[in-house]
């Protein structure tokens, strides 16, 4: 075994072969075992597989199999988040159907993900797009409708007019369709919505008690729900009839408002456009501009005066009324009290219209009319210039101007969330239709259960822009399930995040005739780990979050929190490679470029390319690896073992051509050590043995810790010492326990070598070593003996011996006698199981 090469090209295709037919990682429901439950965020099928993807896996597998060694019945399962706009353009620009191309791209990813032996449930696999799937998905909405948690209203809207749909607010770019480059406008249509604000409290309070989840992550959500207390205050109209409800967090601030500004949507902006026609242009305009908070916040300010005024509650001064770009109808009130001096919105407008701009808070009383410096101020203080609350803090102010408030009746406490119930209509044929059905006597119907799934229509036109569903000559047109006269089906399919919102359940149970079984979803839920990259933080968490919590309200199931555990695991990165032509970049990929000490050139004309920085690996820049190409050249394992490496796994890891060329060295220094394993071995070696229980039980802390990096150092370590160690019983079960250390992280080098040992079974299916704690403890340690303060020889003696015997030990070593050269002795010092210093 030792002089030849360990081979991934024939071995990994063998025990992948051998796993699959013992169905050794198929989970069973009913096993008596601790049940524990491995997921990865399941991958959108673009058609191949990235090193991100890899590394996210990697680790998942890596868990799952030590898991499954250590005595637990494991569910890591694997399926495609299917549905989505990659695979609807690619039918109109290719002229391919959706289905076809997301089928032959889920063909392609999951042989790449086959060749890296990781350990996966494939009779759980199923993908978002199969109707076995959307229509239990379809059977949950309706299940919300019941309950009360699904309803349809008129909503504004990002809407692009080329592609004709519906677009979320993360899919425009500067005011334009990602896709289409179109200008974003403003509209407004009936939108199907769920009701997550229904539970904002319980999921803002339910991070509190996800104590494995990363902080930050949590931070996200608490401020993406957003809640505040505040204030809302009603201004009376001074030359008109009318009231302007506003809402703020900071009612302290309410002698420095200089202004009030409502959305373009507001009914006062609606209203005035009927009949002025340039607030209708003013109007027109903001619904052509930005339309996210965050575009709007960096948007140039814009206004219109509508010449309309209210006073203010505590003065009786008259506030000009505006309608402004920056104000939106979905947040709040659609309102603002604004106040220039101590917002930097509200200070942008204020200058480029000339209106006041008031102190009211300060560090100090001195400051009180202290001039500003170009910003708003947004920081704690004391209240000035503010009539009977000058003085007071920011939130004894609050509480002052709130019950003064309540007690004339002008003002109410309120607390608002910053969350908005999630619009789940897309007007895209590409996702799972909404089982409604629109009848002109009976209105909206939702479809019987027994009716379900509502599959899409293969035979589709997208030439045409727009919604093939809405189009479809027959489709559409159904009986309308109460009266039976003609009706419409509802032509919006849903948001792609309600497929990636339960998904986990289906994985854990997969009855036919209902989307899960309560018993079996109670028997694996929460998921224990689950991986995945920090970019889905907010939504996709969040919805996930939700819709437990949904069925859970509705009795369908009793978990309220999908995820126990969760890891966002670093990305994977890599140098970029670049020239400039006619002053733009143009990329090259890594097997482009030909590195060396000096820097980098291109193979085709040996001429240099600028080496730029080490980023997040992008199609767009080509600095990305092709993990088939590395899976050929070096094999699975040592793929899988860079993964891990050198990097902690929750920070990025920089991709190195010499750091896969090592890993893969290592791959045969193992294959070699592990061919020295001999069962018939003899004889006692002390320190390997200790070194060896001291690994076991490390390895198997960091592997729990999902410190992968530190548990690759401590096999280097145990590889370093048994290499080192003369044969013996004890070296012979220190190579044994490598070859299952190894196994969950290098499982085809770890299968080969446990079979060519000799060993029963497969490695895939062993239990992890035992260790021994009495072997934990170092009971020898090493003394440094000095004379004159050198260093002149050590002694390896029992933990704890005592100062006598040391320095006798000491004074008996030939070293040391050769460098006290018959002086005398004046002093010993000993320092118990550290040093022994003699003084001559």
């Amino acid at each position: 075994m030792t002089e030849e090469r360990f081979d991934p090209s024939v071995a990994d295709g063998r025990w992948q072969r051998a796993w699959d037919e013992a169905e050794s990682f198929r989970a069973d429901s009913d096993s008596a075992k601790p049940k524990s439950y491995i997921l990865e965020m399941f991958p959108y099928p673009s058609g191949r597989i990235h090193i991100g993807h890899v590394r996210n896996y990697t680790m998942g597998d890596v868990l799952a199999r030590f898991k499954a060694m250590t005595g637990h019945e494991v569910l890591h399962p694997m399926g495609w988040d299917a549905f989505g706009m990659p695979a609807e353009n690619a039918a109109m620009e290719k002229g391919v159907h959706p289905g076809g191309w997301t089928r032959e791209n889920i063909t392609n990813m999951k042989a790449q993900l086959q060749r890296l032996g990781f350990a996966l449930d494939w009779s759980r696999e199923f993908a978002t797009c199969d109707a076995a799937y959307y229509g239990h998905e379809q059977a949950l909405f309706l299940e919300f409708y019941k309950h009360g948690l699904v309803y349809r209203k008129e909503s504004a809207v990002n809407w692009d007019p080329i592609d004709m749909t519906v677009l979320a607010n993360e899919q425009v770019i500067d005011g334009r369709g990602w896709r289409s480059g179109a200008l974003v406008e403003k509209r407004k249509l009936s939108q199907w919505f769920l009701k997550i604000t229904q539970f904002a409290d319980d999921l803002l309070d339910g991070l509190g008690k996800l104590d494995k989840w990363p902080e930050k992550v949590r931070l996200m959500q608490e401020n993406w729900i957003g809640k505040s207390t505040g204030m809302q205050a009603h201004f009376k109209g001074s030359n008109f009839d009318e009231t302007i409800e506003v809402y703020t967090t900071r009612p302290d601030t309410i002698f420095g408002a200089s202004f009030v500004a409502v959305a373009a949507d507001h009914p006062i902006a609606q209203a005035l456009a009927r009949t002025n026609h340039e607030a209708a242009d003013f109007i027109a305009l903001c619904k052509a501009g930005g339309t996210t908070a965050a575009e709007l916040e960096t948007a140039e300010k814009l206004g219109f005066d509508t010449g309309l005024k209210v006073a203010h509650p505590f003065t009786g001064k008259d506030l000009p009324v505006w309608i402004a770009n920056f104000v939106l109808m979905e947040y709040g009130t659609g309102a603002i009290m604004a106040v220039p001096g101590h917002d930097q919105r509200d200070f942008e407008f204020a200058t480029k219209y000339g209106l006041p701009i008031v102190r009211v808070v300060a560090a100090e009383k001195a400051d009180a009319d202290k001039p500003f410096e170009g910003v708003a101020e947004s920081g704690d203080g004391i209240i000035v210039n503010s009539d009977f609350i000058s003085g007071l803090s920011v939130d004894d102010a609050k509480l002052a101007i709130t019950t003064r408030a309540a007690e004339d009746g002008w003002g109410t406490p309120k607390t608002q969330y910053r969350l908005r119930d999630w619009g789940v209509s897309r007007q895209r044929y590409w996702g799972t239709p909404i089982p409604m059905i629109h009848c002109e006597d009976c209105g909206v119907v939702a479809v019987p259960v027994a009716q379900l799934p509502v599959t899409l229509p293969d035979d589709v036109d997208f030439k045409t822009p727009g919604n093939p569903l809405d189009r479809h000559p027959t489709w559409k047109h159904v009986d309308c399930p109460k009266c039976g006269k003609a009706a419409v089906r509802e032509t919006d399919t849903l948001d792609t995040f309600a497929d990636s919102s339960w998904y986990f359940l289906r994985f854990a149970s997969q009855p036919t005739d209902k989307p899960f079984d309560p018993a079996e979803v109670a028997a694996w839920l929460p998921v224990n780990q689950y991986i995945g990259g920090i970019e889905h933080a907010i939504l996709h968490l969040l919805y996930a979050r939700f819709w437990t919590r949904a069925l859970a309200h509705c009795g369908m199931i009793e978990v309220t929190e999908p995820f126990a555990q969760l890891f966002t695991q670093g990305m994977v990165t890599h140098e970029t490679y670049e020239r400039r032509v006619d002053g733009r970049p143009v990329y090259y990929s890594p097997n482009e470029v030909e590195r060396d000490g000096n820097g980098a050139t291109l193979k085709d004309d040996g001429q240099p390319v600028e080496i730029g920085r080490v980023i997040k690996m992008s199609k767009s820049k080509k600095n990305v690896v092709d993990p088939d190409e590395i899976v050929a050249q070096y094999g699975a394992d040592a793929v899988r073992w860079f993964m891990l490496s050198d990097s902690p796994p929750e920070r990025d890891l920089p991709w190195s051509e010499a750091g896969i060329e090592g890993c893969g060295r290592f791959v045969q220094r193992l294959w070699r050590l592990f061919g020295q394993y001999d069962a018939t071995a003899t004889g006692d070696d002390k320190a390997v043995a200790r070194k060896m229980h001291q690994t076991i039980a490390a390895v198997a802390d960091d592997i729990e810790a999902l410190g992968f990096n530190k548990a690759v150092a401590r096999i280097y370590e145990l590889t370093n010492a048994a290499e080192k160690a003369a044969p013996s019983a004890s070296r012979s079960e220190a190579i044994r326990a490598l070859m299952l250390l190894s196994a969950p992280m290098m499982p085809h080098l770890a299968e080969e070598a446990w079979n060519r040992s000799g060993m029963d079974g497969l490695i895939a299916e062993a239990a992890w070593p035992a260790h021994d704690e009495a072997m934990l403890v170092e009971d020898e340690v090493t003394i440094a003996v000095q004379v004159k303060g050198k260093l002149r020889d050590t002694l390896t003696v029992a933990k704890g011996t005592g100062k006598d015997e040391l320095e006798a030990l000491a004074l008996a070593s030939e070293k040391v006698q050769r460098n006290i050269d018959g002086a005398t002795i004046r002093k010993v010092i000993v320092v118990p199981d550290r040093l022994v210093n003699i003084v001559v």
